[in-house]
């Protein structure tokens, strides 16, 4: 079934507006950069984490210092560690040193 065309008050019909074309969505970036924010904030506050490693064990301290690789975790219970960033599974702020 052919569209009927949209006609006038005078009962002629009315061209009608093309469409603009619709621009396609981009594409979300590569990298935001918010992991290099957020360990330059946790270093420069000294800010308490925990990591949780992939094979479920975690460790607390001090990120002292980070790279593209790995991040050195400063603790006062034990050695210091450079822990690489594949095995991570995530980090977080630790809650408990956080009230001392």
């Amino acid at each position: 079934m052919a569209e009927s065309p949209v006609l006038s008050d005078a009962g002629e019909p009315v061209a009608q507006k093309a469409k603009p074309p619709v621009a396609p969505k981009k594409r979300a970036p590569e990298t935001t950069f918010e992991e290099v924010k957020y360990l330059k904030y946790l270093i420069d506050n000294r800010i308490p984490v925990r990591v949780r490693m992939t094979d479920n064990e975690e460790v607390g301290g001090t990120i002292e210092y980070y790279d593209a690789s790995f991040i050195r975790l400063t603790r006062n219970d034990g050695p210091n560690l450079f822990i690489f960033k594949h095995d991570m599974k995530y980090l977080y702020e630790d809650p408990s040193e956080g009230a001392a």
